[in-house]
């Protein structure tokens, strides 16, 4: 996988209090492994639970209003910060931008997002056409994916 590309691991949605904490809607299982964001431009001091995210600081942020200023910042960090995965794991920014491919290799569309309602991974292909469908991420449907290709398995592109 491409490592150059930044991962996004949570986004600001907004101020918590008045002494410059942010609160963020997270998508990593635990952010306090990380201590550099974007670049470098943010330092976490601190991470907590809050309601439906986390609480967080970051040293560059003293105030309210500069909490707020960072509304809809998504928090990166570079793609080989991340721990590495085992055989069949994969990170959810390694799989959108894919070409999908059926079982034949013949071109079905582009992996365009990863949801997870409870049951699983569910990847989102859009067709050339703009037409979008979804489809488990689970070995009948995906037999296999690589840093290039995912593919379809037969009847799952219909």
């Amino acid at each position: 996988m491409s490592n150059d590309r930044p991962v996004t691991l949570a986004v600001v949605i907004g101020a918590h209090g008045v002494t410059g904490e942010v609160r963020l809607k997270v998508f990593a299982d635990d952010l306090s492994a990380h201590r550099r964001f974007n670049g470098g431009a943010l330092t976490l001091r601190s991470v907590r639970p809050g309601n439906n995210g986390a609480i967080a600081r970051f040293a560059e942020v003293s105030d309210r209003n500069a909490a707020e200023a960072l509304r809809g910042t998504e928090l990166t960090v570079a793609r080989d910060a991340l721990p590495p995965l085992a055989d069949g794991e994969y990170y959810h920014a390694d799989l959108i931008g894919l070409a999908v491919v059926d079982e034949g290799g013949g071109a079905i569309g582009t992996v365009v997002a990863v949801e997870n309602f409870g049951a699983g991974d569910v990847v989102e292909i859009e067709r050339p056409d703009g037409k979008r469908f979804m489809v488990p991420m689970a070995p009948n449907a995906v037999p296999r994916w690589d840093t290039r290709t995912l593919t379809v398995a037969d009847g799952w592109a219909d």
